[in-house]
């Protein structure tokens, strides 16, 4: 049993993995390919279950509403340049800009939840609410995968 930051932060440990594979490696070979599209499935289930779970909750609480409404915005820019890279050419100088462009506003959003967020969030949150945010999070995120490969990003969602 984890608690949502704990289930949270494993994520985002697994996409810095996969923003280094695909940020490091330039080239238009299959693995690098494989690498993305797993990145780009991944950023979309983890940000609507996150949506679903720990916001949802952080949007109810008036301490917590401003963080949890910056985030949401920033899960949009982001979405927003996965869209963009689906529209580019794999591979090409432009695409790789436009990915590393992608790439440092979401690590800046990462580390911004994980050093600023996640600490505000846990001192509001009692800790049976935190355990249960995780379970909610970890049960939507295999359904929010499904929903991800029906759905590019940018697409409006029911």
């Amino acid at each position: 049993m984890s608690n949502i930051y704990e289930v949270l932060k494993a994520d985002h440990d697994r996409q810095r993995a996969l923003l280094k594979r695909v940020g490091d490696h330039p080239g238009t070979d299959q693995p690098r390919k494989d690498a993305f599209e797993t990145l780009r499935l991944d950023l979309q289930a983890h940000a609507a279950a996150e949506e679903e779970s720990l916001y949802a909750t952080m949007l109810g609480d008036p301490e917590l509403r401003e963080d949890a409404r910056h985030s949401v915005s920033e899960h949009k820019e982001v979405d927003d340049f996965l869209g963009e890279l689906l529209e580019l050419e794999f591979g090409t100088a432009e695409w790789d800009a436009k990915f590393g462009e992608m790439r440092h506003r979401y690590e800046h959003h990462i580390d911004e939840e994980e050093e600023e967020m996640f600490p505000t969030a846990d001192e509001h949150l009692p800790e049976e609410v935190e355990e249960a945010l995780g379970e909610k999070f970890e049960e939507r995120k295999p359904a929010e995968l499904e929903i991800a490969k029906e759905h590019k990003p940018g697409d409006e969602r029911e």
